[in-house]
């Protein structure tokens, strides 16, 4: 006679695969509750129903299912970004309109993972950390800035350091934005191209101080 408490189990029992997710998922959640110092291998197995050498076998510890976690939100909020910039015969201003609602529309999607990229990072997680990923962002914003500066006859160079500013502003605004969900995203994507775009399109040549601080 079949024991039907042993056959329910092993039909629930998971996969290799399922449970590596899992743990991502409850991994996930605990990082972005508690931040990675705060989480322990205990409290994730706990959360996940299993041992704990269940997750030594799937990431070796905490730090291995923290790299995982991180680089999946880094790769998902930069493929949303690159596929805002990615058309070519696109005005620039329509792409930094896309590049920002992207951005707010990944935070309000993702607010785990958002809450985990902007925490500090472990020592021992050199990739994958939210600067690196806003220095990425910004390349490709430079690029975009380069060419339009030197159609308008601009100093091409200063692309780099405006493109900090523009990616500076999104991702500080975004944090803001996550605490708060108001107004909506689409207003706020639309205030701050509004800002910057109106900024960009009367930049003088050569711009310079005119209040000189008195020594």
């Amino acid at each position: 006679m079949v024991d039907r408490t042993t056959s329910r189990r092993a039909s629930t029992r998971m996969t290799g695969r399922e449970r590596r997710e899992q743990l991502v998922a409850v991994g996930r959640r605990l990082f972005a509750e508690k931040g990675f110092d705060m989480t322990t291998v205990e409290e994730i197995a706990a959360r996940a129903k299993v041992s704990k050498p269940i997750v030594y076998e799937h990431f070796g510890g905490k730090e291995g299912l923290y790299a995982v976690v991180v680089d999946r939100e880094v790769s998902t909020l930069l493929s949303d970004l690159e596929d805002s910039l990615s058309d070519p015969r696109a005005h620039p201003r329509v792409l930094m309109e896309r590049a920002a609602l992207a951005f707010l529309s990944y935070i309000d999607e993702n607010e785990d993972g958002f809450r985990i990229l902007v925490r500090d990072s472990p020592v021992s997680h050199a990739g994958g950390t939210f600067s690196s990923l806003l220095t990425d962002v910004a390349r490709r914003v430079e690029e975009i800035l380069a060419a339009q500066l030197s159609l308008h006859a601009y100093p091409a160079r200063d692309a780099a350091l405006y493109a900090q500013m523009l990616v500076g502003m999104v991702a500080y605004t975004g944090q803001w934005w996550l605490e708060s969900r108001t107004p909506a995203k689409e207003i706020v994507a639309a205030r701050m191209v509004n800002l910057s775009w109106h900024g960009l399109s009367a930049l003088e040549k050569k711009p310079a101080l005119r209040g000189a601080a008195r020594r």
